[in-house]
């Protein structure tokens, strides 16, 4: 299909004898055979050639060759041969008449033929060839035209000569194709010729065969030579992974490398893994047999079957029945091969192989086997029928899967509505006691919880309440006294509902605890020296009140920030008994809903003709205790 150097010269041989001495690589030369003289060659534009009438071109003959020159690149090369007619003019035999025979060079005529090509889409180039001619000695003469990188020439191209006086092309070559070239194995430097390669290794312990590349390469996977390489249909992006899952190679498998870089680069393909035996039972893992039934067109029985694996196999198929037995007896008559020609691939990847054995009954529920020469490997037997009771399995599978997601679903539904309520029933008890008053007391000890009690303070101010707490109201006990600040903040618990909050310590369970003690005993004591001790002793002489009245814990309870409070050996004093108590901060929200539930009571009631009958500080001196409980609330209240 081409030529290089030598071949060159045969192929202008036929045209000069002397055209083997030809070694210029230029734009274009020019031979010419005997009887031309002074030949020249010049570039001319297509559009209005002035043509000789002394010469016309008969016959056009052209060759395209690759023109290679020690280490330099390569370069296409057009070869175009010209077959010339001759023709005396009137000028030339006018001169003839006037002249003797010894004036040779009124013999000699001028003339010149442009020879054009054109390779689409590219414009057409013309070459002008001009020599000197005998007309009376040479009838027929013979150019050969040597362009060096011709316009638009490439590997593949299809190129048209002609003469400038035709207007069509009468010659047409075809370049050759970059396989072509490159498939010589020449040692020329073709940079074209250059694909990237790719080596593998297998990792079974990792279970992936490592892909090593040379430099920036894409790589395409494909199952037999000339299988479909992956490529995805909606994005088409080439596969690019440096690794393989080893499940899903076998020896069938080959690789596609070419340049990323070019535009249209050329490919090489390997098959790396051709006798690599243990690779083998990838395909058998991947191998699928489907039966089926249909009928024919004259209503006869035939069973279908498919078979699919990674790679074309070669075997036999053929049906077998039941007998009763543990064995498939062979129908005879009916076998069928796999060849290597018979094979499609579906979109998968995946080759498949269909079949049919006509006129079966299917009444015998017959069975398909499958017998690999690869391996001396029998597979089967495949029963159409065992396919149906498959599709009944798979559907009770289906339907257990929707009970399980139905079950699930009321699950999530039952935790989602308990969550909704809880959180609904936390919101009303917000809201349902805003107006609520709290009236919070320290205990003696409050320097070494100072902190804990204003926050408990703060916090249930933000949470809508009115709050009043002790330490807050310095002030205002100095100027009023503890006592009846006290109780005036008892009268906004009776007038907005709401409870008094007594937050206890371990020294102020024991306090009481002795305080309760010698009020029973008639004793004084000795009253605690702190700032918060009347208000304190006052709160216990209420809360005995209201035990002794029936009314247990309407208007007080207790809460603690200690833990271990609750666990004080003998427990809560006898005074405490009846009173909710409350650990923070596990029980904050506990604590609140009571409050507000208390304050939504209180509330309520105050809308009604009879109120609640108040244990105040008057009832507490007065009619609440007996006389030895009066005596000992008295004197800790005058201290």
């Amino acid at each position: 299909m081409f030529l290089f150097r030598w071949p060159s010269c045969c192929f202008l041989l036929a045209f000069h004898n002397t055209a083997c001495g030809w070694v210029e690589y230029d734009d274009s030369e020019i031979i010419c055979s005997q009887g031309l003289s002074e030949c020249t060659v010049a570039a001319e534009l297509p559009l209005g050639i002035l043509e000789s009438d002394a010469a016309d071109v008969r016959k056009v003959t052209a060759k395209v060759e690759l023109c290679c020159k020690d280490t330099a690149a390569c370069k296409f090369c057009l070869l175009i041969g010209a077959e010339l007619a001759i023709h005396v003019t009137e000028d030339v035999a006018k001169r003839l008449q006037s002249s003797s025979d010894t004036e040779m060079d009124a013999t000699m005529s001028i003339a010149s033929v442009t020879l054009c090509y054109k390779t689409p889409p590219t414009f057409p180039a013309c070459k002008k060839v001009a020599f000197k001619v005998n007309p009376t000695k040479q009838k027929v003469a013979n150019v050969s035209l040597v362009i060096t990188n011709p316009s638009g020439v490439t590997f593949g191209s299809i190129v048209y000569v002609y003469p400038s006086k035709e207007m069509h092309p009468i010659g047409e070559v075809v370049a050759p194709s970059l396989n072509e070239v490159c498939s010589q194995n020449l040692q020329i430097s073709i940079k074209e010729c250059y694909v990237p390669t790719v080596s593998s290794v297998i990792n079974q312990k990792g279970n992936q065969v490592e892909l090593i590349f040379a430099r920036r390469t894409q790589v395409c996977l494909q199952y037999e030579e000339d299988g479909r390489c992956q490529v995805s249909v909606a994005q088409q992006t080439i596969w690019k992974r440096k690794t393989i899952p080893l499940y899903s190679v076998t020896p069938c498998l080959c690789l596609q490398v070419w340049d990323d870089d070019d535009d249209k680069p050329r490919r090489s393909l390997s098959c790396p893994f051709k006798k690599t035996g243990f690779l083998q039972k990838n395909i058998w893992q991947n191998l699928t047999v489907s039966v089926g039934q249909g009928r024919m067109n004259d209503k006869g029985q035939m069973l279908l079957w498919n078979f699919s694996a990674p790679c074309r196999l070669e075997g036999e198929v053929w049906p077998c029945g039941w007998n009763g037995g543990h064995q498939c007896t062979e129908i005879e008559g009916f076998r069928q091969q796999l060849e290597n020609t018979t094979w499609e691939q579906n979109r998968k990847n995946q080759w498949v192989r269909l079949g049919v054995f006509e006129y079966i009954n299917l009444q015998l529920s017959p069975c398909v086997m499958v017998h690999l020469k690869r391996g001396n490997l029998q597979l089967g037997p495949f029963c159409y029928r065992q396919t149906a009771r498959w599709r009944w399995n798979l559907l009770a599978v289906a339907g257990l899967l929707v009970i399980t997601l139905t079950a699930l679903m009321l699950c999530l539904l039952h935790n989602f509505v308990k969550k909704l309520a809880s959180r609904s029933f936390q919101r009303g008890c917000m809201q349902i006691g805003r107006k609520g008053h709290i009236v919070l007391l320290s205990p003696p000890d409050v320097r070494d919880g100072v902190s804990e009690v204003c926050g408990l303070g703060s916090f249930l101010k933000s949470q809508g309440f009115s709050v009043s707490v002790d330490q807050w109201s310095r002030m205002e006990q100095v100027k009023l006294g503890p006592l009846p600040w006290l109780h005036s903040q008892l009268l906004h618990v009776k007038n907005l509902g709401g409870r008094a909050v007594l937050v206890l310590t371990r020294k102020a369970l024991g306090l009481a605890n002795e305080w309760h003690r010698e009020a029973l005993d008639g004793g004084d004591g000795n009253a605690p020296q702190s700032p918060y001790s009347d208000v304190f002793m006052a709160s216990l002489c209420l809360i005995l009140g209201d035990k002794q009245l029936g009314r247990t814990g309407e208007r007080f309870l207790l809460v603690t920030f200690d833990h271990d409070v609750v666990q004080t050996p003998g427990g809560l004093p006898e005074l405490f008994h009846g009173l909710h108590l409350f650990r923070l901060p596990s029980q904050m929200k506990t604590l609140l809903c009571e409050l507000a539930r208390e304050g939504k009571r209180k509330a309520e009631c105050r809308k009604t003709k009879n109120g609640w009958k108040w244990v105040t500080l008057d009832h507490c001196w007065e009619n609440s205790f007996s006389t030895q409980t009066s005596s000992k609330c008295s004197s800790e209240i005058l201290k």
